[in-house]
């Protein structure tokens, strides 16, 4: 018989598009700046999109460039488990999605959700064992089209996927869901269950897009069998000049 007690466990999301390491308009390299920032956050878990894997050119000019991928980099000594899926390959290199999580990661898989034309986009699904709790938690990690035919199709691969997850698992998912019409809270929680903790909270989703000053809530933090959960502030500073995104964060309790 499967063992079914468990302690609550509380803990911390953040999600951000990291631009591949560069601020808005690719002027600066700003990966170490970036790393310190999300070493501030301490969450357990870190989202990450537009993350390089690897690129010959910039490593070959920029000599600050580390020499691991980017996402081991950001993952350094805090966050000892990583998983990436590469979506887009290019002559210099390939970027993806990530998750650092403090938590085990005992299965990873990344889904090609690319509907057609140039645009490469991923969906990493990882399955987190956090200790002293009897369920996994599925942590999903995604970064959609920019076209509403292709967002919507891919909406539904993602309902897919979480709809054949035991009913009873926790789900955390998250990332730059490019929905600026907010065409995603409905269909998410009418396939999938899925609630978006901000509009949750507040009743609106948060504007993370330009980080600068924004306009467009296009980055989300959604969550099934989770029984409570609050969003967290994040500073503006430094963060409107690491990335073209502002992050998100949210405490989450099972």
């Amino acid at each position: 018989m499967a063992n079914t007690d468990s302690k609550p466990i509380a803990f911390k999301v953040l999600t951000v598009n990291v631009h591949k390491g560069f601020t808005t308009f690719n002027r600066r390299f700003i990966l170490h700046e970036l790393r310190e920032a999300v070493r501030d956050v301490e969450a357990d878990l870190v989202f990450l999109q537009e993350v390089l894997g690897t690129h010959h050119k910039h490593a070959s000019r920029l000599s600050n460039f580390p020499q691991v991928p980017h996402y081991e980099f950001l993952a350094d000594t805090i966050w000892s488990q990583y998983a990436y899926g590469r979506n887009a390959v290019y002559d210099n290199g390939d970027h993806g999605n990530a998750l650092l999580s403090k938590f085990p990661i005992v299965h990873y898989e990344n889904h090609d959700i690319s509907i057609a034309g140039p645009e490469r986009r991923g969906m990493l699904h990882c399955i987190l064992q956090p200790p002293g709790h009897h369920l996994p938690v599925h942590a999903i990690c995604v970064h959609l089209g920019l076209q509403e035919s292709h967002r919507q199709r891919q909406l539904q691969r993602v309902c897919e996927l979480i709809e054949s997850f035991p009913k009873d698992e926790p789900v955390v998912l998250a990332g730059d869901f490019n929905d600026w019409r907010h065409r995603a809270h409905a269909i998410l929680h009418r396939g999938a269950g899925l609630q978006e903790v901000f509009v949750q909270a507040f009743g609106r989703a948060v504007r993370t897009f330009p980080a600068s000053m924004p306009l467009l809530a296009l980055d989300r933090i959604y969550v099934r069998n989770a029984s409570v959960h609050s969003p967290l502030t994040l500073p503006k500073k430094p963060w409107d000049k690491l990335s073209d995104h502002a992050p998100l964060a949210a405490e989450i309790y099972l």
